[in-house]
């Protein structure tokens, strides 16, 4: 087996929709494909991937840095003794010559190859993805179903607290038994009235999770978290920057009833450990969202998960932040806690399988091999563009 071809594109995200901090109408995303010199049915065995949501297009670093080191490589380089593409072997290879830190966009290209990669070998093996990491990874053991929630409730252009409770409504029918919404993007006031909403149409504050996206000072985040613990809500996200790590200690200190989660803007299994360290966090009630595609893909993702073993944190206190189908395979290959969901916002690259069904908050994978990409009509298409 031989990689033949690595292609890749940038495409723009379709949303007009703000959390605290950016506006997504001109957000991009990098599509990967890695063409391989095995042919089934005619037509060559391809590997797809993508960047994660939330982090611009990294399309120049893929075409520049990533793949002509893979494509430079003799094949021995990152097959195994029996001839098997290994993505862990080849994942060294992508970030030669690479400085440690300072990570920046780079750990979304090697994600965005790295996904591809591993697309291709569970296809190589006609396994679906989960499948392929539970053998690997988890002595053969996985989740059939995962437990997801529905993360919405941006701050859209125009509809207010009515089309909010029309999106939240919207959720509840389509199967979800929990939501997320984004606060801080208004006053504390408005805050609370939407949170109250979407509370109201879930059936209790248990169901409803809040995300600040890092926008809170100290003084704000603790106005927060003061209101919504009393509330009660599921967790309170990333109150403020991501990497204070000594105002998060300080709020957890301060608010030991609320939850809290973050972790899906560490990219580095070193940011995790800082966190561990530093960030005051309850391994028993808070949540971690480090997401495998924007933090250098599946071989970092594990480092990060033995590492929090150390530290005294189960897999099931991890649920990648990303709501794609990548991360959806490791939830259930891996038995993490579950995954984050984008029902009918960042096309083309949030959501699940088309036919995916959702009932009382769970969902059963595919069978296909693969991620499963060519079965979400929308993203699928993208490739094909990109292959022409």
């Amino acid at each position: 087996m031989k990689l033949v071809q690595i292609k890749t594109a940038t495409v723009p995200l379709q949303s007009d929709i703000s959390n605290a901090w950016v506006n997504f109408r001109e957000m991009t995303g990098t599509v990967v494909a890695v063409v391989s010199d095995v042919r089934r049915h005619g037509y060559p065995v391809i590997g797809w991937g993508f960047g994660s949501i939330g982090r611009y297009s990294s399309t120049a670093i893929v075409r520049g840095r990533i793949a002509p080191r893979l494509l430079a490589c003799p094949p021995s380089a990152y097959l195994d003794a029996d001839g098997r593409l290994d993505p862990m072997r080849a994942w060294p290879i992508m970030l030669q010559n690479e400085k440690p830190g300072g990570h920046g966009e780079r750990s979304t290209a090697v994600g965005a190859v790295d996904m591809a990669l591993w697309d291709l070998a569970a296809k190589l093996e006609d396994v679906p993805l989960w499948k392929l990491l539970s053998d690997r990874f988890n002595q053969g053991r996985a989740d059939t179903t995962i437990a997801v929630y529905a993360a919405g409730g941006y701050y859209h252009q125009a509809g207010g607290q009515s089309a909010l409770q029309d999106e939240i409504k919207g959720y509840r029918e389509a199967g979800y038994t929990d939501v997320k919404i984004k606060i801080g993007g208004a006053t504390l006031a408005e805050d609370l009235k939407r949170v109250e909403c979407a509370a109201q149409v879930m059936g209790g504050m248990k169901h409803v999770a809040v995300d600040a996206n890092g926008r809170l000072d100290a003084t704000a985040a603790h106005a927060y978290a003061t209101a919504l613990g009393e509330l009660g809500v599921r967790w309170f996200e990333e109150p403020g920057d991501p990497l204070d790590f000594a105002m998060q200690a300080e709020l957890s200190a301060s608010h030991p009833a609320l939850a809290f989660a973050t972790g899906e803007n560490l990219f580095s299994h070193q940011d995790v450990r800082n966190l561990c360290r530093h960030a005051g966090l309850n391994s028993k009630r808070d949540t971690l969202q480090m997401d495998p595609a924007l933090s250098y893909g599946l071989p970092e993702y594990l480092r990060m998960l033995d590492l929090l073993a150390t530290h005294g944190w189960s897999r099931r206190r991890c649920v990648p932040h990303g709501g794609h189908q990548f991360s959806l395979h490791l939830a259930a290959g891996l038995q993490l806690g579950g995954n984050e969901s984008y029902p009918g916002v960042f096309k083309p690259f949030g959501g699940f399988a088309d036919d995916t069904i959702f009932e009382t908050g769970l969902v059963r994978l595919p069978d296909a091999p693969g991620i499963g990409i060519e079965l979400q009509r929308e993203l699928s298409a993208c490739f094909r563009g990109l292959l022409g």
